[in-house]
């Protein structure tokens, strides 16, 4: 991969090396944009494959965080950090106080935050070196309530125009992945009334979802191919691309998951097709709010972070509506209008 090249390709400002042999760190923090403020995103620890996979991984992870924090009218900009390595091994107070010198020495450009294989804990060993960090325990806390409570109301909102009601009740939703966020979201969504079909690479977690809120569990290669009324990827990214999608037997593609398609030409398709896909970054951006509130606001308060996150209902009737008022695909439409935000504060 050409560094400067991709970096040119999405509009990065910055991409930081972050190296300590004494505790086993390798860390990439990319920082995408700063038009609206500091860059804010989480911290995800991945046993990637290859630096090329990490390095892909961040450098869409961290413009996404841009859109995300944009349309979600929060004055914060982009970035990400993935971490390389066996979270199970490399763990400890020492390896999370090299990661958070590594962050200071950025002068307040980045803040962190929780994601994929970081914990509270982790986070507050992260806040002893470095008071750039968001989500801590004393303070917002967990954001994973608030971004599924975020794709619960988007879900609710692509319905209403889809199947001409915002009930979920009834409903058939197929939620991959039961994490922090996915199970979360199987909480609200049994409340209301769906049906669940759920698929974890951990057997324990489907169990303990079969259990509690009456789901049918399936296996991963059913994941895509069940017949439902809303597909809710809500682990790793890349899910779907454009050969794959031929298979999707459902009307709405909605959940927590980053970057869920591929490439821009995936998101045409659903279109074509007539799958009505709410674009990722508008409607997981709660966990955002929650962190991103706490550091432009200065203070916490979980009501006033619920109201925000409920707004999330109107913003994805907004992409729908712009979407097919421009006749193009709801993914292109979001990205038209959170690089619109962005681009108005040109530095």
């Amino acid at each position: 991969m050409e560094i400067f090249k991709e970096m040119n390709k999405y509009g990065h400002e910055q991409i930081v090396f972050a190296r300590d042999e004494k505790v086993g760190l390798n860390a990439i923090i990319a920082i995408h944009n700063t038009n609206l403020g500091p860059a804010l995103g989480g911290s995800r620890f991945w046993n990637y494959g290859t630096e090329q996979e990490a390095l892909f991984d961040v450098l869409r992870l961290s413009r996404g965080m841009t859109l995300k924090s944009a349309a979600a009218g929060l004055k914060l900009g982009g970035g990400k950090a993935v971490i390389i390595g066996d979270p199970q091994k490399l763990k400890s107070k020492e390896f999370f106080h090299s990661y958070g010198k590594f962050i200071n020495s950025l002068g307040g450009k980045y803040y962190t935050a929780e994601d994929v294989n970081i914990s509270a804990l982790d986070i507050s060993q992260i806040n002893e070196v470095t008071k750039y960090v968001s989500g801590t325990p004393e303070v917002s806390g967990d954001p994973s309530p608030f971004t599924a409570r975020g794709v619960y109301m988007a879900m609710k909102a692509g319905a209403k125009v889809k199947f001409g009601s915002d009930s979920l009740d009834g409903k058939t939703i197929v939620v991959q992945g039961i994490g922090s966020v996915g199970y979360k979201l199987c909480a609200l969504l049994q409340k209301e009334g769906a049906k669940l079909k759920v698929y974890n690479t951990s057997p324990a977690k489907m169990e303990k979802a079969i259990n509690e809120f009456g789901a049918t569990g399936i296996t991963a290669q059913d994941v895509i191919t069940t017949e439902c009324d809303i597909f809710a990827p809500c682990a790793m990214g890349a899910v779907l691309n454009i050969n794959n999608i031929k298979t999707l037997k459902c009307q709405i593609v909605a959940g927590a998951a980053n970057n869920v398609l591929t490439d821009s030409s995936t998101g045409n398709a659903l279109d074509k097709m007539g799958i009505l896909y709410l674009p990722d970054y508008i409607i997981n951006s709660g966990g955002v709010i929650n962190c991103g509130m706490e550091i432009t606001d200065g203070f916490y308060d979980v009501n006033v972070i619920n109201k925000k996150v409920d707004e999330i209902y109107d913003t994805t009737l907004k992409i729908i509506s712009l979407a097919n008022e421009k006749r193009i695909s709801t993914s292109k439409a979001a990205d038209e209008y959170a690089e619109g935000i962005v681009n108005s504060f040109k530095k």
